[in-house]
């Protein structure tokens, strides 16, 4: 189903003298594609289902595989590559150290979504993760929002818990991680932070400090949770306590036919099963009571972030700005199946017994099963180009939205929301200089003809959309896909018929995978694609 825009909406909101309307941007952290109940889900999510099912769900938005590239990509509409992120920081080969592309922060050879807003006339705000660089040049503050609060890492104790001295309060402390306040750091975190509250808390701070009541704001609220390590309120906890002793094999059938309940897939297209990971009756008694507490804790993070999304949307209401005000809400990736237990991550002193696991002290996350069931129907999760790895929950939220709760199949990319929220704004997005300096120019396409109904699609079936990263590549034209999860070996899928990615139609038709693997090769020397020399990720 395709949803439009009310005919009149878009063209007036670029009109001289028009009212422009807010942006509100909220971003998750490897929340998987079926967390949510507006998705498939069970977890508690009413602000969040009630947002998704007025606007319009999409089912066919793809990131980066992880979250720091979909973070370059969103805020600058560009490639991963072409924007500083070819590779995580964290994870840069040693054949990549020093390469364009691999910077590992945002390269200043890109405007970022702020910057614009901000030379637009808009007051832009940010509160939350960060994962752009450390330096103050890279901080948030520096890349054009005027008001920032920023953990400056990819991950933190959520309750800002430093290991290294468990016996200091968390006030005393920032758990190791680095937070920034308009670019300042900071010493200590206050008493009783715990991330998705205190991330809302200063997104709504920011929103009421007005210094021009009409002037309009872009917002972004990017979540901490539900990475890991996997931590929650105990009042939140208890809610799902038993929720998931079943395990994860149950948990990824209903979700589903949930999903076939609820029109975002077709009952007679495929599902992949889980790989890189034992079925749940063959773990122990222990393994098991150990695992459904870990979903526990991860489906009140889920939970706890809603409410905060609840906190945002209820004071916009009560400031009259909700009904003009664009919200897009996304995760960044795929679930995270890692087992941070086993991990160089955990820390050496950290307390996961059963009766303190979700405490500020503990340090887990939840692993393949459960990743698996939140990326249903898909193959695969996060750090793989797969559509388990790259296809995130997201949905768009505007009064001038035909409010059909209707859900949108097309292919879209993270990087298509810069040109459109400043088509929506009415700010140029097109050239290749900003104030001054040569920047990159914008790759992503602005969804307002689809929207409008003036086009059938944002990608047509003759348009190359690559990815990589960690060499697991991929090329989507169309319906149809190739890929490699890092191990060399190109597949051909029909995404339409096989969501799944289950049945690879590379002898069937070979002509077609070798057009797209010169797509794909005309794409990694477009962006500056530099393969690792040897496979990075595990393989299935």
């Amino acid at each position: 189903m395709a949803m439009l825009l009310t005919s009149a909406s878009v063209p007036a909101l670029a009109q001289d003298g028009a009212r422009r309307p807010n942006f509100l941007l909220i971003v998750a952290d490897d929340l998987a594609y079926s967390d949510l109940g507006a998705f498939g889900g069970e977890i508690a999510t009413p602000n969040l289902d009630r947002l998704a099912r007025e606007g319009l769900r999409f089912s066919g938005f793809h990131t980066a595989p992880t979250c720091s590239p979909t973070r370059a990509m969103l805020l600058s509409g560009t490639d991963s590559h072409r924007a500083g992120f070819g590779a995580m920081a964290e994870r840069i080969a040693p054949n990549q150290q020093g390469k364009p592309g691999y910077e590992g922060y945002l390269r200043p050879q890109v405007a970022t979504l702020a910057e614009r807003f901000a030379a637009g006339g808009y007051r832009t705000l940010m509160a939350g993760k960060w994962h752009q660089g450390l330096t103050p040049e890279q901080d948030p503050h520096a890349r054009g929002f005027q008001r920032s609060f920023a953990l400056l890492q990819g991950a933190h104790n959520h309750y800002g818990l430093d290991f290294a001295d468990p016996d200091k309060a968390p006030e005393q402390n920032t758990g190791g991680a680095v937070f920034t306040e308009q670019g300042v750091r900071l010493a200590k975190l206050p008493d009783g932070f715990y991330s998705s509250d205190y991330f809302t808390s200063k997104l709504l701070e920011f929103l009421r400090d007005k210094q021009a009541p009409d002037q309009p704001f872009f917002a972004y609220l990017a979540f901490s949770a539900p990475h890991w390590p996997l931590q929650a309120p105990r009042e939140v906890i208890d809610k799902y306590r038993g929720r998931y002793d079943a395990g994860f094999d149950v948990l990824h059938e209903q979700r589903l036919q949930r999903q076939v309940e609820l029109g975002l897939r077709q009952a007679d297209t495929s599902a992949h099963g889980m790989v890189m990971t034992r079925r749940w009756d063959q773990l122990t008694p222990e393994q098991q009571q150990l695992g459904a507490r870990d979903m526990e804790v991860y489906a009140a993070m889920v939970d706890r972030l809603d409410q905060n999304v609840g906190r945002v949307v209820d004071e916009l209401k009560r400031s009259g700005e909700f009904d003009n005000t664009v919200i897009l809400f996304l995760s960044d990736n795929g679930a995270e199946g890692r087992d941070t237990g086993t991990t160089r991550e955990m820390p050496k002193d950290a307390d996961n017994r059963l009766e303190n696991r979700g405490n500020a002290t503990s340090f887990f996350g939840y692993g393949p099963g459960w990743a698996q069931a939140g990326t249903a129907p898909s193959l695969l999760m996060k750090y793989y180009s797969t559509e388990g790895g790259t296809r995130a929950p997201a949905f768009l939220s505007y009064p001038g939205l035909n409010r059909a709760g209707a859900i949108s199949n097309a292919f879209l990319s993270v990087a298509d929301v810069m040109p459109t929220f400043l088509e929506l704004a009415g700010i140029p997005a097109s050239g290749t200089t900003f104030e001054g300096r040569a920047v990159e120019p914008i790759r992503g396409r602005s969804w307002i003809p689809y929207l409008q109904g003036k086009a059938d699609y944002v990608y047509g079936p003759d348009d190359a959309i690559g990815t990589e990263l960690y060499g697991s590549r991929a090329l989507r034209q169309g319906d149809w896909k190739i890929t490699d999860t890092g191990n060399g070996t190109w597949k051909l899928f029909n995404i339409a018929r096989d969501p799944g990615e289950t049945l690879d139609l590379s002898s069937e038709e070979p002509e077609r995978l070798t057009r797209l693997k010169a797509s794909y090769a005309l794409y990694a020397q477009d962006v500056g694609v530099i393969s690792p020399p040897v496979p990075v990720l595990p393989q299935p």
